[in-house]
């Protein structure tokens, strides 16, 4: 399997309002780190498993959205709690589009996976992975 993984982040501010979360509870912000894999079983003819110039911004069209907002006001997150796994799914399920409508190129019809993860520090991330 081959892969490509592009990067970016996200600043963002919400809330998780359970008691499971304890402090989190409260409004707070965090910078996440996104990384952005694109798996494929093969190479094009060039040697390519997938545009990085392409992968690189189609992620990060799909996080603009995202970036200096409180998602606990965006409607994409309503009735939902913003944890980490569910941010990488909704970024998971953006770039799943992206590819199914041509984004990623002629070569983003080879890719068969993606795994979407967040740092959220030194210490701690999360990811989304699954076959489209």
């Amino acid at each position: 399997m081959f892969a490509i993984e592009v990067r970016d982040h996200i600043m963002i501010a919400h809330s998780l309002p359970r008691p499971v979360f304890g402090p989190a509870q409260a409004m707070h912000g965090a910078t996440f780190v996104v990384d952005a894999a694109f798996f494929t079983k093969d190479l094009d003819e060039n040697g390519l498993a997938v545009d990085i110039g392409l992968a690189t911004s189609t992620l990060a069209q799909i996080l603009k959205p995202l970036n200096y907002q409180n998602l606990d006001e965006l409607e994409i997150f309503a009735e939902k709690v913003t944890t980490t796994e569910v941010i990488c799914k909704h970024i998971f399920d953006e770039l799943t589009v992206a590819v199914r409508t041509g984004k990623l190129g002629e070569g983003g019809a080879r890719i068969c996976r993606i795994r979407v993860l967040l740092n959220e520090s030194h210490m701690a991330r999360g990811w989304y992975e699954a076959d489209i």
